[in-house]
């Protein structure tokens, strides 16, 4: 593995100096905590959809419904993995969130009656052999000839549906200069995460998240971001830190 090679670093000050300048910060993180604490509630209190549409997946073993990918739990996260049918592989920032997925992870949520699966356009057997490459073992199902993806605003294709990303159309992500998100060949895969609650045979979509939403969801980012130098991606401040910053997608030659 290579050094990361480092810029313009803080101060150097005493241990005493450096004590004062973390409580005052601590005063900062913890009105954070708090604050993050309101937006979870509010979250929780948000309204839900009823899910009326008989959505059909392709499992191992055959065509499920999305009531079967709760494995009888209450709850279900689905990761809309970023895997176009004509890809050989995923996307590789998709994949690196994917990584940090253990089979200790999902015991977690599962003793929170909470179940998690990703979910992908690509074919099933292409989906197969990608996930058998990369050693995972979280359960993974194709979307291919369902409305799933461009329902839940993951696949743009105006041939489709009208063209809404992360809650805005594309004239609104022109005006906003976020048109990254809808410029390029169509059809155009994304990332997003959403949530559903099951009471009985009946359920409910109760929330969505994509583009840097999804990184409430913690891993690796989240701890690169209580170190001196961060993530290391060319959008951080202070600038100048890291020399050759990285891109937003990992590279493990590095």
């Amino acid at each position: 593995m290579g050094k990361t090679k480092m810029g313009a670093l803080s101060k150097v000050v005493t241990r005493k100096d450096w004590l004062a300048a973390r409580k005052r910060l601590l005063i900062k993180e913890k009105k954070f905590t708090k604050t993050r604490d309101a937006l979870n509630s509010e979250r929780r209190k948000l309204p839900m959809v009823k899910i009326d549409k008989d959505y059909i997946f392709e499992a191992p073993d055959g065509k499920v419904r999305l009531y079967d990918l709760f494995e009888g739990r209450s709850q279900l996260i689905v990761i809309h993995f970023m895997f176009n049918p004509a890809w050989d592989e995923g996307c590789p920032s998709c994949s690196a969130g994917a990584d940090e997925r253990s089979t200790g992870f999902l015991k977690h949520l599962h003793a929170r009656d909470t179940s998690l699966v990703h979910v992908s356009r690509a074919p099933l057997s292409k989906i197969a052999t990608y996930k058998a490459k990369k050693g995972w073992t979280f359960p993974w199902y194709s979307s291919s000839g369902s409305d799933f993806n461009y329902d839940f605003g993951v696949t743009l294709d105006e041939s489709v549906v009208p063209i809404e990303y992360n809650y805005r159309t594309k004239i609104e992500h022109e005006k906003t200069g976020t048109s990254y998100y809808t410029d390029g060949e169509q059809p155009i895969e994304m990332p997003g995460l959403s949530c559903f609650l099951r009471t009985g045979k009946n359920i409910f979509h109760t929330y969505s998240t994509y583009g840097r939403g999804l990184e409430t969801t913690g891993g690796a980012y989240y701890f690169l971001d209580l170190t001196a130098l961060g993530r290391q991606e060319n959008w951080e401040k202070p600038k100048g830190r890291v020399i050759g910053a990285r891109g937003p997608q990992p590279n493990f030659a590095d």
